[in-house]
């Protein structure tokens, strides 16, 4: 069984990780999950929702640096960041390890593991677009939270699912959702 990784900050677009949450458990995916404290906050403000509501998921601490994701011999094959805020972004971007999520991204990096950054921002200024680069540079897969039009979404749900299907995909691993197919 894959082990998968999904950190949660404080950016706006917590819809997106209920779906990518739904989908792994959906394809029988094993999920740790770090949430920061603003991402808690945000999940509240944004769904009424707290950690607990995903039962399946096991979650760790943003301190809790004995956690098994802060190290590369824990076997686990992706990580997502969503949303991702700028200030995780800057951070992994320079290699700090200040909190758990971090360090499991510096994790992905070193090990050559998949690491996907749903960053959310706009508009977006140059240090931003620096940090960009710099993580894209050092192996990870910078994907803006940013949801396709082409299969006439019905409703935000629909649109986040279909995103966040697509981190599904970019993690390598098998899903079901509406592609682009062409004309």
């Amino acid at each position: 069984m894959e082990k998968i990784i999904v950190a949660v900050t404080g950016a706006s677009g917590m819809i997106y990780a209920r779906e990518l949450f739904r989908q792994l458990m959906d394809i029988d995916v094993e999920v740790h999950a770090i949430i920061s404290e603003a991402g808690e906050q945000v999940l509240r403000l944004e769904l009424d929702m707290v950690k607990e509501d995903f039962s399946d998921v096991t979650f760790w601490g943003i301190k809790q640096f004995t956690a098994p994701m802060a190290s590369g011999s824990a076997g686990f094959s992706g990580m997502v960041v969503v949303p991702c805020t700028m200030g995780t972004l800057g951070g992994i971007a320079s290699g700090l390890s200040l909190n758990l999520i971090h360090r499991a991204a510096d994790v992905m990096l070193k090990e050559r593991k998949t690491l996907i950054l749903s960053v959310r921002e706009t508009p977006l200024n140059r240090t931003h677009l620096k940090n960009m680069l710099s993580v894209n540079d050092a192996g990870a897969i910078v994907c803006p939270a940013m949801p396709s039009m082409y299969q006439k979404p019905k409703s935000i749900t629909e649109m986040a699912r279909n995103y966040s299907a697509r981190l599904v995909e970019l993690l390598g691993l098998d899903i079901e959702y509406a592609r682009w197919q062409g004309q």
